[in-house]
């Protein structure tokens, strides 16, 4: 059922117009007292825990204080940016995060988390109630500023301490929100952050659940299946956008078809965006999905189950290969776990989604219920909407897991039909002997389960892996939502066959970044019809192998959109034939 439009009264005109702003202020233009009185009285009217009434609003029009504020945020603003990956950093470059200086006055307001006594109610158990409270009264005033016609931004850059010592607070007090209020030129239809193309707005209908977490619906409708949906989302890549590219490439100042698999890179691009020419494919997330695996004890690897989560570690810490090359090409790394064995501490930077901790042993029975894998594909799913909503435009796979090549290679050869003589390999460097343990391991569990390559959740089930299963759904995802993904390794070969399986246009959001050294991955590359773009014996995993593609399928799109035409260029075509007017 789709969502009516709200009734035209106020309160909505207000809600939904309201925005974050940060510029277009009138600075010259001050804000009558009688008006910041009603905002403030609105603020001031907002629902506290226990009647708390925790806040205080500090109204700062002193420009030589504002200025000292200026320089403390904006040396967070520098910090902030080195931080980032280098794609990221240059977007960020034409964001606005602060109209300090701009606007007539600021205002800055706190909580109090002592006032009312030890025994307000609400806040026995929950202190944190305090500064809870206090945002509401911060979305009150924005709301009354909105309806007055003012814009408000929100500075989220500095220090909490040394912002409140600028401003001269109390010790006791914290500061909650430092806002900038003016009047302006005037409110744009969309947060600044989504027209910059920062991030998008997530969907209604990710963010609704019923009774239960994860069961999501809108009021009145069904319980929405996410894998069903997902699937039904996706759409075929735009013939008329490839055509139109492909015509592109042909006119331009080059010979025709002088860039080879370049050029299918970029008719692949303009297809999926469905205009030609595409949107950059930056900036690039990849994400590592790690899981840990119980056929690791039939000696299929010589390396212990715990590398698994010391991997994790490493990666968070950025120091796996995986972090250097994306550094080198300003892409961002995201670690989430997805069955590790280990517990893993929650530190910056690694996404807390484990189904199960490691799947049980392939050979003694399923590796997992088919809950478990419907789970883990789901975890794919909305990792990908996610990092598409943060404003990423091209995806990447990686993965962590050992002993996970078995498993890839179990999945390979039900999706492919061929032996596990053909589809196993050496994985980290196994000798002869183990090589031969892990065929017949493979073997063995195909013989027990006789999987139907039709129902890809049985398959995922009895043999796993829980990255495996992320993986497909994270290709679904990207495709779901519009944008390519970069296939890495033989992991990532074996889950896009499952996610072929479940929705089998996912495949041409597909670039398939290397082909590995482990012989699975060329049956799976085969089988989907995708050609790599690198074969540069590789088996690492993580996501390396695409990452060193990326700046391929980066230049494919940068060409449809930077190099110019026999016609636009004034030169002669191998036809002879210059346009008149580019010539005159």
């Amino acid at each position: 059922m789709a969502c009516a439009d709200p009734p035209s009264v106020p309160f909505y005109d207000v809600l939904h117009g309201r925005r974050d702003v940060r510029s277009g202020f009138l600075a010259d233009r001050p804000v009558a007292d009688d008006v910041l009185h009603r905002v403030l009285a609105a603020a001031h009217a907002a629902p506290s825990v226990g009647f708390s009434q925790p806040w205080d609003f500090l109204v700062l029009r002193d420009r030589a204080l504002r200025e000292r504020v200026h320089t403390h945020v904006a040396a967070a603003r520098d910090a902030y940016a080195a931080s980032l990956p280098g794609a990221r950093a240059a977007a960020f470059r034409d964001v606005r995060v602060e109209a300090i200086l701009d606007t007539p006055l600021n205002i800055a307001v706190t909580c109090d988390p002592t006032r009312g006594g030890r025994h307000t109610l609400g806040r026995h158990t929950r202190p944190e109630m305090a500064p809870y409270s206090v945002v509401g009264a911060v979305q009150n005033l924005w709301l009354a500023a909105r309806a007055e016609g003012l814009g408000v931004g929100w500075v989220s850059f500095g220090d909490e301490r040394a912002l409140a010592g600028l401003l001269g607070l109390p010790a006791h007090l914290e500061l909650v929100a430092y806002l900038c209020v003016g009047h302006v030129t005037g409110f744009a239809q969309q947060p600044e952050l989504a027209t910059a193309g920062w991030a998008r707005r997530r969907p209604l209908r990710w963010a609704v659940h019923h009774d239960v977490y994860g069961l999501r619906a809108l009021p009145g409708e069904e319980p929405m299946d996410l894998l069903a949906e997902t699937v039904a989302a996706i759409r075929p890549p735009d013939a008329a956008a490839r055509a139109a590219a492909a015509a592109r490439l042909d006119a331009m100042t080059k010979p025709r078809g002088s860039l080879g698999r370049v050029e299918d890179v970029a008719v692949t691009l303009a297809g999926i965006a469905g205009e030609c020419p595409p949107p950059l494919p930056e900036p690039a997330a990849v994400a590592v999905f790690a899981a840990d695996h119980g056929v690791h004890a039939q000696g299929v690897t010589p390396w212990p189950q715990e590398v698994t989560a010391q991997m994790v570690a490493n990666f968070l810490a950025g120091g796996a290969v995986v972090n250097a090359f994306a550094r080198l090409l300003g892409a961002e790394v995201c670690v989430v776990d997805v069955g590790v064995a280990a517990p893993l501490e929650p530190v910056p930077g690694l996404v807390p989604r484990r189904v199960a901790p490691g799947t049980a042993d392939l050979t003694r029975g399923p590796a997992l219920t088919r809950a478990q894998a419907r789970a883990a594909v789901e975890v794919g799913i909305e990792t990908a909407r996610d990092l598409v909503a943060a404003g990423n435009r091209c995806l990447v796979t990686g993965d962590m897991g050992i002993a996970n090549t078995t498993a890839a290679a179990a999945l390979i050869c039900t999706f492919t039909g061929a032996d596990p003589a053909e589809a196993t390999g050496r994985g980290t460097g196994v000798d002869d002997a183990t090589l031969a343990r892990k065929t017949a391991v493979v073997r063995r569990a195909l013989e027990r389960h006789r999987p139907d390559p039709a129902d890809p959740i049985g398959v995922l089930a009895a043999f796993g892996g829980l990255e495996h299963a992320a993986l497909a759904g994270f290709v679904l995802g990207a495709a779901a939502t519009g944008v390519p993904v970069l296939l890495d390794g033989v992991s990532a070969g074996a889950a896009a066959l499952v996610a072929a399986a479940l929705g089998p246009a996912s495949t041409g959001y597909c670039l398939a970044g290397h082909r590995s050294a482990e012989p699975g991955h060329r049956l799976a590359l085969e089988r989907l019809g995708l050609e790599p773009l690198l074969d540069l014996g590789l088996r690492l995993g993580e996501g390396t192998g695409a990452l060193l593609a990326l700046p391929i399928v980066q230049s494919a799109a940068q060409a449809l959109r930077d190099v110019a035409t026999f016609d636009t260029a004034g030169v002669t075509d191998s036809a002879g034939v210059t346009d008149s007017k580019a010539a005159r």
